[in-house]
């Protein structure tokens, strides 16, 4: 009965994906014809011309969401008997690196390492806190504090790294690597657990962010899968927050997450197409060490990384079990800072697939060049919303025509396209138990974060280098009105046309449903720019037990 059932799953999954995609591009023909026979005025014509590229790009990425449900829906639903690990079970590091990180953040994630149940395993803090740069003003502070890491790690038993700063997470991991290989530099300064002097050989390395915390079981599975496959390069699990109960911001980013990790890396792993997100990830060393280490030109090394190990052969795969749960941006400053360096490293990334793929079409297959361009360009949804949001102010303000203004074709090819897409968005992610609030609640949190992912796609593609910056945990503070202008200034300037389109209403009864329609997207796009203002006080009073 189970197996029916899940049958009957993957066979309205791949109904849904098939008629979203048909309905998208239908509406995607009857928009490009649209614009072809507008007429006007060469600004007309200009915004009009935005406005298909902004719809486009969101339709490509909706399709993409679709064809991996379609991949998904062509897994067997048996489960396979997973690999049994061999007898003699090969090492394995596992490293956190920190940049000046809260000691409780970091004392909990050591604390779980030492609780995995592999025994075969190595623990080390790689500690990439700028010592030698800190002003003179913190230097105290900072004496003390690497005084209390020294603490942490004695306490917890795990191994110590350090060296002189350099490329951020990227330059430690493969700092940490040269010294394993006994490459060691005068800058080095490395304690084992039993006062060694370089860290044991090893096979495989764990990474983990500081707010990580793994499960006892972690490492079975994912070891026992590497074994198995000699070519698989890395294996990806995901990340869920703990920290979403009473928090807003961290509920939001958390629910954006398991969108990204429920079925978009479940569809990418059946192309061999999944990349590494930077934490909860096992390497093969003898891979990174065969593509010359981790990628050290972006803020984002993990996608990078992994592009030069699929391009170089090796495989990767994506383990959908949760294995380690950790922390979430607690507020919105937090999040907009991490959200800067995501899409900073992720479109910079864009750049070069665009290099590699003009001269070597052939490394990686068209599936793995799909998945890799819909990943590079996704934050480029920062200029898609702003195009999206102005058309309507612009028509009823300005009365300069675009799409919106012909709403017979919204009515026959964008309205079924539109329902369709939101019901089957919203029963996947049912299907996952996800329910509509928390799910509108992370679509909510991309909206608002578009002024950041305009900046950062540009400045990425002018490749102006910006300098690191850490996601702030264990704390929430709420931003200045003043930051928020953006997101204040065009919810205002909605109100403003909503009101102008009442007028025109009144006085230009022969545009009713023109008017109207645009009116309706105003005030849609208002309500999503003002909940800005509900997120940027992301902590919720505790509800009281009942007695």
């Amino acid at each position: 009965m189970a197996h029916k059932k899940t049958i009957t799953v993957l066979n309205a999954l791949t109904l849904g994906a098939l008629v979203t995609l048909v309905t998208g591009a239908a509406y995607l023909m009857a928009r490009t014809v649209i614009y072809m026979s507008l007429s006007g005025l060469w600004y007309e014509k200009g915004l009009g011309f935005l406005l298909l590229l902004a719809e486009v790009f969101i339709l490509i990425h909706g399709a993409g969401y679709s064809f991996q449900l379609l991949r998904i829906s062509r897994r067997e639903p048996e489960k396979q008997t997973p690999p049994a690990l061999p007898e003699i079970l090969p090492p394995v590091a596992v490293v956190v690196s920190a940049y000046n990180e809260p000691l409780d953040v970091v004392e909990k994630t050591l604390v779980s390492f030492y609780n995995l149940r592999y025994p075969n395993k190595q623990l080390y803090l790689l500690d990439d806190t700028r010592y030698d740069t800190v002003s003179p003003e913190k230097a105290e502070e900072m004496k003390a504090y690497r005084a209390q890491v020294d603490a942490l790690v004695k306490k917890t038993g795990v191994g110590l790294f350090r060296r002189k700063w350099h490329s951020a997470k990227a330059g430690m991991l493969n700092d940490f690597l040269a010294l394993a290989a006994g490459r060691e530099r005068p800058d080095f300064e490395f304690t084992g657990p039993q006062n060694e002097t370089r860290p044991p050989d090893f096979k495989y390395l764990v990474v983990f962010d500081a707010d990580q915390t793994p499960f006892p079981n972690f490492l079975e599975d994912l070891v026992a899968q590497m074994e198995a496959d000699t070519k698989l390069a890395f294996v990806q699990t995901p990340q869920y927050y703990t920290n979403f109960q009473h928090n807003r911001v961290a509920r939001a980013s958390g629910l954006q997450q398991a969108v990204f990790y429920e079925y978009i890396c479940e569809g990418k792993d059946t192309q061999d197409a999944m990349f590494c997100c930077g934490t909860n990830v096992i390497f093969r060393r003898e891979a990174l060490e065969a593509v010359g280490g981790i990628e050290e030109s972006s803020v984002t090394e993990d996608f990078a990384t992994s592009l030069k190990l699929h391009i170089a052969g090796w495989r990767s795969a994506y383990s959908s079990k949760a294995q380690a749960f950790g922390l979430g941006p607690e507020d919105l400053g937090g999040y907009l800072k991490q959200q800067t360096r995501w899409a900073l490293g992720t479109i910079g990334m864009f750049r070069i697939l665009l290099s590699h793929f003009i001269r070597q079409p052939w490394a990686l297959t068209p599936a793995q060049w799909c998945e890799y361009f819909l990943s590079s360009t996704y934050y480029f949804i920062g200029w898609a919303f702003f195009i999206l949001v102005l058309c309507p102010i612009v028509y009823l303000l300005l009365d300069v025509p675009s799409y919106f203004a012909y709403p017979h074709i919204f009515i026959l090819f964008f309205l079924p396209y539109l329902v369709i897409t939101l019901l089957m968005f919203f029963w996947t992610l049912r299907k996952r138990h996800y329910g509509p609030k928390d799910i509108i609640l992370g679509q909510l949190l991309v909206a608002v974060a578009f002024p950041v992912y305009m900046k950062a796609s540009f400045y990425a593609l002018i490749n102006k280098k910006t300098s690191f910056v850490v996601t702030p945990k264990g704390k929430s503070h709420a931003l200045p009105l003043t930051a928020l202008w953006p997101q204040l200034g065009l919810a205002g300037l909605t109100v403003v046309a909503i009101v102008w389109g009442i007028h025109r209403l009144i006085y230009e009864p022969a545009l009713v449903t023109g008017i109207s329609v645009n009116i309706f997207w105003c005030l849609y796009h208002f309500i999503m720019l003002s909940a800005v203002l509900y997120l940027n006080n992301p902590e919720e009073p505790l509800k009281k037990e009942r007695a």
